[in-house]
């Protein structure tokens, strides 16, 4: 569904950004990418969203329907929700196809309101529906779920796996929520170093949805801890 060969996109005289990825993603697959602050993740997505061409190496995407969501809703104030929804696409199939997700979403009722009475969560709603509405082969997702409270949070993980079971969209998501990478993800990318590096990859064979408590993710997590050094960093600290 989506190859990248040796990508890089490097900053600052090579010292920020990421460099020489290579990964292959299954159709339907949920990928999530791990870090710490800096190793270039965000940037990643933005590459292979299009945003971003000043990359070197190369990457292929089967059908070419690409989606993404960002840390912010990044609504806009003067339209409405049903309007935010379907910003850029036109015709009557799409203003349907807007009200559908937006019932798909649980914002039933809310087309004609503004961003300005939504909630935190309402909003991240409203912008995984508009970035449904072109329907994507691929979704790209930016921590899209860090500036939640974490009941909001946890209710959100849950309708992104509904949208999954539904679509069956390849997804990759970017987050520093190792709990919400363990419980959505397939496939977890360990990405390490200024400029990062693909360090690891950590497989998940358990059925979705998971149990959050689950002693299989409980010793995935301390291995991603290890992984990425946290445990050691931890006790530095605390001496």
């Amino acid at each position: 569904m989506l190859a990248a060969k040796n990508i890089s996109r490097t900053f600052n005289g090579g010292k920020a950004g990421f460099e020489n990825i290579s990964f292959t993603i299954k159709q339907g697959e949920i990928i999530g990418i791990l870090g710490t602050s800096g190793c270039g993740k965000s940037t990643l997505l933005r590459v292979l969203s299009g945003l971003d061409d000043g990359y070197d190496g190369s990457f292929t995407l089967e059908n070419g329907k690409v989606g993404m969501m960002f840390q912010e809703p990044r609504l806009m104030p003067w339209l409405s929700v049903q309007d935010n929804v379907s910003f850029g696409v036109k015709g009557e199939k799409n203003s349907e196809r807007a009200k559908e997700l937006l019932e798909l979403v649980g914002l039933e009722g809310f087309e004609k309101h503004f961003p300005k009475d939504l909630s935190g969560g309402m909003a991240q709603r409203t912008a995984i529906a508009r970035s449904l509405i072109t329907e994507p082969d691929v979704l790209l997702l930016d921590e899209p779920f860090s500036a939640l409270d974490a009941f909001t949070k946890m209710q959100l993980q849950d309708l992104l796996l509904s949208i999954w079971k539904r679509t069956q969209a390849t997804m990759m998501l970017v987050t520093h929520d190792i709990d919400e990478a363990l419980y959505l993800c397939d496939r977890i990318f360990i990405l390490r170093g200024q400029p990062g590096q693909l360090y690891a990859e950590i497989k998940l064979d358990l059925e979705k949805p998971r149990s959050r408590g689950d002693a299989t993710l409980a010793e995935k997590k301390s291995e991603i801890l290890r992984l990425l050094d946290l445990n050691h960093k931890a006790k530095e600290t605390v001496q």
